[in-house]
């Protein structure tokens, strides 16, 4: 009884130190084989006594070092919080119909501005264009070919206000057949009798037309 008892506090000291299982195996498998021992002892004693005890063969004992890990597997499981979602009519919303509609209204306007600005600058464009293929087209009749703008700048302010003069000179150019012999007649009979400045627009503007009279032939 003494070995069996030695056993058992020696199991229970390597329980309490976590000792290796296989440890803990050996010293159960020395007290089943004492227990054994002394239950052969025992029915030998009681000779034709129908008392017995049986004692079990093997007693489950859990390691504790595989109960310890699972215990620590379960603290290492981390609980998250559920994050609990607003309903549709909590949720924050920062719209201003106000601001959307100023919105609306100023892309619209700053839109119209831009396709006027480009509808002027096409226009524009234009105009230039055909301003300058009319300044190219030829002339057949200077008297037919000079607006009644022109030809009233032109008598007031080339011509010093000489109507019948501007129509001799415009029936002389028209009867020349070359550009070089109406420039030279112009040099010599309007340009330097009558003063005229080579820098001043109208005069420019004058033998432009002229220029357009003959520019067909």
């Amino acid at each position: 009884m003494e070995r069996i008892q030695t056993l058992i506090n020696r199991l229970q000291e390597q329980v309490r130190q976590n000792a290796d299982v296989s440890q803990m195996q050996m010293t159960l498998q020395l007290l089943q084989s004492e227990l054994n021992q002394l239950q052969k002892t025992s029915v030998r004693t009681l000779g034709t006594s129908k008392v017995s005890v049986v004692l079990p063969t093997r007693v489950a004992i859990t390691p504790v070092s595989v109960a310890k890990k699972e215990v620590e597997e379960e603290q290492e499981v981390i609980s998250v919080p559920k994050i609990k979602s607003k309903p549709k009519s909590q949720l924050d919303l920062h719209f201003d119909p106000m601001k959307f509609s100023q919105y609306k209204i100023e892309k619209e306007v700053n839109e119209a501005v831009e396709q006027k600005e480009s509808f002027n600058d096409r226009l524009k464009e234009n105009r230039n264009e055909l301003m300058h293929s009319l300044k190219e087209t030829p002339i057949r009749d200077l008297r037919k070919g000079i607006g009644i703008n022109d030809r009233f700048v032109f008598i007031s302010e080339l011509f010093r206000g000489d109507e019948p003069m501007y129509e001799r000179s415009i029936k002389t150019i028209n009867s020349f057949n070359i550009y070089p012999e109406a420039e030279y007649w112009m040099n010599r009979e309007l340009k330097i009798k009558l003063g005229w400045d080579d820098t001043r627009e109208i005069v420019k503007h004058f033998y432009q037309l002229v220029k357009r009279r003959f520019a067909s032939m």
